[in-house]
């Protein structure tokens, strides 16, 4: 297990960014809202961005859990607009 610390930052174009703490480098992950979604969420907009990057970090971890699981659908390939 790693002992890294990571911060959730607000980027100057309102983007969430998760990155190494201490480190101005590019984040190692973005999450941009759209206007709308914005202003949807308001001021739950970093507690949400939070839960989205613990259910990612959370899935990382899980990775060597398990075996991957093949679905008909991965065996030909195919564009979808995730919304």
């Amino acid at each position: 297990m790693s002992s890294e610390t990571f911060e959730i930052i607000e980027l100057a174009n309102g983007d969430v960014a998760l990155r190494r703490a201490g480190e101005r480098d590019d984040p190692l992950v973005r999450i941009h809202f759209s206007e709308e979604s914005a202003q949807f969420l308001r001021e739950h907009k970093i507690a949400i961005a939070k839960a989205m990057l613990e259910a990612g970090i959370e899935a990382v971890q899980n990775l060597g859990d398990s075996e991957p699981e093949v679905f008909e659908e991965e065996l030909e390939p195919v564009n979808h607009t995730i919304h």
